[in-house]
């Protein structure tokens, strides 16, 4: 009687033997006996691999980036908000947040669910490490975003909420999050260096900084662009200047210009540049030229014009953004002591149909868009300020100062008690809620 698990032996034996015509044309070969995989010693090798497996998935997940995340989505809709008809004759604080990660009050724009215009949808806040999507008129929060990183700084573009963290020394880790549901959506490791801004040029997300910029593409946060001192040089002599060091930085849609201060430079420099060149160590310049002073800074640029704020005496230079020629110069009531580098290489202004308005630190200018000369003065202003019912609304020390756009007339002043914060104030507005950045903070009033 044959011992268990010998019946598979001698069936393959039986199938393994060499035939009589075999035999006779070669000497038979001796085989090893064929082998069963039923030893106690097979077993414990199959379970010493499963075990092993089973450890180093738990250790990757354990030290993986999704174990220290957290996401809670939220609802797919959202009612649209009423707009402003008309300037209150009041406003009052209806909610607050802690915000240090935004530099700016962060609204998400997305298409309206019955017209597909844009409207408000979220305003979003970040800090430490977590990221909410909020309700503009209650600050409830509708979404969460948590990692167990630092926030560098917190944004948004194309109906999503940009939440750029750090993970070492620089800010590495940009991820863009659903406006309305808080749904991650593209991520990508880029090398931004601490105290940048996230700037939205209309199709690409600009990175600052003193000696390196990043720029990611809408859809998929490629990279198309590295400019300045490359960390991992692939191709040497790509860059058009090196040893450069870099001041303020505006956007336009297409391009972007920023200051540049070079070893070989009698004074700073102002480029104008294109987002998205053919290669992305290889970046296309439109125009580049010396503004003939210290302490530039660029005010504001657009399809045609780059213009640039200098001291002593203060004054401002507009320049062809694509041939560099110098087309005016204005002179400009600002004191040469606010000539110094806005926080994070931004320029603080903001854009309407018609007009520029630009904080130089303790004044706002208001330009014309199409020739990018000044129009008028705000004095004693914390901002850029922001638009409500047509008006330009600007920060001041004890409320928002409402402003005729074209005229620069005064309308009237909405007081406002800011409990001690004497800062400057980032505006924007959600409907009819107007948003105070101040400092770490985030204020809704209505």
């Amino acid at each position: 009687m044959s011992s268990p698990g010998s019946d598979v032996t001698e069936v393959e034996d039986v199938l393994d033997e060499p035939s009589h015509e075999a035999e006779a044309e070669s000497s038979p070969v001796e085989r090893p006996p064929a082998r069963s995989w039923r030893t106690r010693a097979d077993f414990v090798a199959l379970a010493l691999i499963a075990v092993v497996s089973l450890v180093a998935s738990v250790l990757t997940w354990a030290f993986s980036d999704a174990r220290a995340t957290t996401s809670v989505t939220g609802p797919s809709s959202w009612e649209p908000l009423p707009e402003a008809a008309a300037l209150p004759p009041t406003l009052s604080e209806v909610w607050r947040a802690p915000s240090g990660a935004t530099q700016s009050p962060a609204v998400v724009l997305s298409a309206a669910p019955q017209t597909g215009e844009e409207k408000p949808s979220s305003v979003v806040t970040g800090d430490g490490g977590t990221v909410h999507g909020r309700d503009p008129l209650t600050g409830d929060v509708r979404w969460t975003y948590e990692r167990d990183l630092p926030l560098c700084v917190v944004s948004t573009a194309w109906g999503r909420a940009m939440a750029l963290y750090s993970k070492g020394t620089n800010c590495s880790e940009l991820t863009s999050l659903d406006g309305v549901t808080g749904e991650r959506r593209a991520q990508r490791n880029g090398d931004a260096e601490p105290g940048t801004a996230l700037l939205n040029e209309g199709s690409h997300l600009i990175t600052t900084g003193s000696k390196f910029l990043e720029v990611y593409r809408r859809d998929d946060l490629v990279r198309s662009l590295e400019y300045g001192t490359l960390r991992a040089i692939v191709n040497p002599g790509k860059q058009p200047r090196t040893g450069c060091t870099y001041g303020s930085v505006a956007v336009s849609s297409g391009r972007f210009a920023l200051i540049e201060r070079c070893p070989d430079d009698a004074s700073d420099r102002v480029s104008v540049l294109k987002p998205n060149p053919e290669h992305s160590d290889q970046p296309q310049v439109f125009a580049s030229v010396l503004t003939g002073s210290k302490s530039s800074q660029v005010v504001a640029v657009t399809d045609k014009l780059v213009a640039v704020a200098v001291p002593n005496p203060a004054r401002l230079l507009v320049f062809d953004a694509e041939s560099g020629n110098q087309i005016t110069e204005k002179p400009l009531d600002v004191p040469d002591a606010d000539f110094t580098e806005p926080p994070n290489h931004v320029t603080r202004a903001f854009t309407t149909k018609t007009n520029v308005f630009w904080f130089s630190g303790s004044k706002t200018v208001a330009l014309s868009l199409e020739t990018l000369t000044p129009q008028w003065t705000a004095d004693g202003t914390l901002g850029a300020g922001t638009t409500l019912a047509g008006r330009a609304v600007i920060p001041v020390q004890d409320g928002l100062r409402v402003y005729e756009q074209a005229t620069g007339e005064v309308v009237g002043t909405v007081k406002l008690d800011r409990e001690g914060h004497t800062g400057p104030v980032q505006l924007a507005t959600a409907g009819s809620v107007v948003l105070e950045q101040r400092g770490g903070t985030l204020v809704a009033l209505r």
